[in-house]
């Protein structure tokens, strides 16, 4: 993704979100305190990028240090949260990939059950996501992951699809929006 493409994407989050709401705009960090960080669409076909980054934002306004936003109490980061997750879906939805919602679905129930049982595997399951998104390849390893807590598959499947380099990329990027 060009530099000009990536700012074209934090601007549409941004500016999309305070189109919906007033709250929203409220909540945007200064444009000096935003990480404008891809971290797993650089994984995924470029047609997904947007889409990705805006769950994944609506992901960290959950959960980790968000890029855009700065929700100052727990129930807005949960509507802002919920708010990037629906409208991520849809961006998604509006290229008619039926599989590749089905799978960002899937990933956000998922990411959901580790949290809630604090458990460890978001990262592979975010790469292999994005890597394999719409290909709908992922239903054993994420099987693994939800059954036993075993991420290897997921993430086995990520490297052979994009790499090393770039996965172990994203999720050092990853690891960074979750302080301990």
């Amino acid at each position: 993704m060009s530099s000009s493409a990536a700012t074209e994407l934090w601007e549409a989050i941004a500016r999309d979100a305070v189109d919906e709401s007033s709250l929203w705009g409220d909540v945007l960090m200064p444009e000096a305190a935003r990480v404008l960080e891809p971290i797993f669409s650089p994984l995924a076909e470029d047609r997904f990028a947007l889409g990705l980054e805006t769950i994944y934002e609506g992901y960290l306004v959950h959960y980790g240090e968000p890029r855009l936003f700065e929700p100052p109490d727990p129930d807005t980061a949960l509507l802002l949260g919920d708010y990037l997750y629906a409208h991520g879906l849809v961006r998604v939805a509006e290229l008619r990939d039926v599989q590749a919602v089905a799978d960002l679905s899937e990933l956000i129930s998922l990411c959901s059950q580790l949290r809630a049982e604090d458990a460890e595997g978001d990262g592979a399951l975010w790469a292999a996501t994005a890597t394999l998104l719409g290909r709908g390849t992922l239903d054993e390893a994420r099987a693994a992951l939800r059954l036993r807590g075993d991420a290897a598959p997921l993430g086995e499947a990520a490297r052979r699809a994009a790499g090393e380099e770039g996965v172990d990329a994203a999720l050092e990027r990853h690891r960074t929006r979750f302080p301990a």
